[in-house]
């Protein structure tokens, strides 16, 4: 699993707002690229596929976490979550909103998720 820079986007302003990730089947999810500090991203947010990720100096993301957005409906349990993997080093989230229903939502889920990445 990975993350791939849109090559389309480049020429665009926005470009540093997109960006894909290659799951372990080889299929490709088109995310949203957020700052953390964003929250209001995953409060509006009950149909998307959100990744908590840690950005190294290197330019290299890292996937911290990763969790449907349904998996912590609450306001309080969202946020034991955002400061979770802030603490682990999160500093961008990525939302992939192209998943159908839950269903679908899972099995980006079960495709992007790395070893060491926690279960929602």
């Amino acid at each position: 699993m990975r993350e791939e820079r849109l090559r389309a986007t480049a020429g665009l302003r926005s470009s540093e707002t997109l960006s894909s990730w290659r799951g372990r089947s080889g299929r490709r999810y088109i995310v949203g690229v957020h700052p953390l500090i964003e929250a209001e991203v995953f409060e509006v947010t009950t149909d998307a596929v959100i990744l908590a990720v840690k950005r190294d100096e290197a330019g290299t993301a890292h996937v911290i976490d990763i969790a449907t957005a349904s998996s912590y409906p609450g306001e309080q349990a969202r946020a034991r979550w955002m400061a979770e993997v802030q603490n682990r080093g999160a500093n961008e989230m990525h939302v992939h909103r192209l998943a159908h229903d839950e269903r679908e939502r899972k099995a980006v889920v079960e495709d992007l998720r790395e070893d060491n990445a926690s279960a929602p």
